[in-house]
């Protein structure tokens, strides 16, 4: 194994970044954090340097640089002792995959960057909120809160017994999905998908991370 220090660069409030986060965390990693707001009309031309278009997280273990959230938690996953975040059987595997995708097509934009971003968090820090994104967004809502539902597994995790990185992946999404009222209504309709992320926010390694 590469015993150097791994470095994260992220930004604060991106939900990719606390994916990241969580599955360092959850793996009992020492790490460096670099901030970078992607959002920022002058990113930095050094990290343009490790990741050229300049999203976040990017991480560095050693002379080894890697970027693209799924390929990072997966790497953390497998380069570091620690309880493993990934399902042995093919079946589960499989699912964690399809959720953990499914995730990143059909929830992050109209959880996160339509309802949350609009909803709570443009207003908080001084800016205008869209209510016709947030409508947008609580549009689209249902359909993925009801097939992110039908896909779990009826246990205490997503996908089964232990905690994968599916539970990390949408545990995150939803805990920005929820800041607004409407959003935390709305989960509470989903029951086994509610019950499941309460059980996710009370882990006190999700909580440590919660960058708000």
């Amino acid at each position: 194994m590469v015993s150097q220090v791994p470095v994260l660069h992220g930004y604060r409030y991106s939900v990719y970044n606390r994916i990241a986060r969580l599955a360092l965390a959850e793996k009992g990693v020492a790490y460096e954090q670099v901030e970078v707001d992607p959002f920022a009309p002058d990113v930095p031309p050094s990290y343009l340097a490790l990741h050229p278009f300049g999203r976040v997280p990017t991480l560095i273990h050693g002379g080894f640089t890697l970027y693209e959230t799924q390929a990072i938690t997966r790497y953390v996953d497998r380069a570091f002792d620690g309880p493993a975040l990934q399902p042995q059987s093919a079946m589960a595997l499989a699912r964690m995959d399809q959720i953990m995708g499914a995730v990143d097509s059909y929830a992050y934009w109209p959880l996160v960057r339509q309802v949350f971003s609009h909803a709570y968090f443009r207003p908080r820090r001084g800016l205008p909120g869209d209510p016709q994104e947030v409508a947008r967004g609580l549009a689209a809502a249902p359909k993925i809160l009801d097939a992110l539902q039908r896909l779990m597994a009826g246990e205490e995790f997503i996908v089964g017994p232990t905690l994968t990185l599916a539970d990390l992946h949408l545990g995150a999404m939803l805990a920005y999905f929820i800041r607004p009222e409407e959003g935390r209504a709305m989960l509470a309709r989903h029951a086994e998908l509610n019950a499941w992320f309460e059980r996710m926010a009370a882990r006190p390694r999700f909580a440590s991370t919660d960058p708000l």
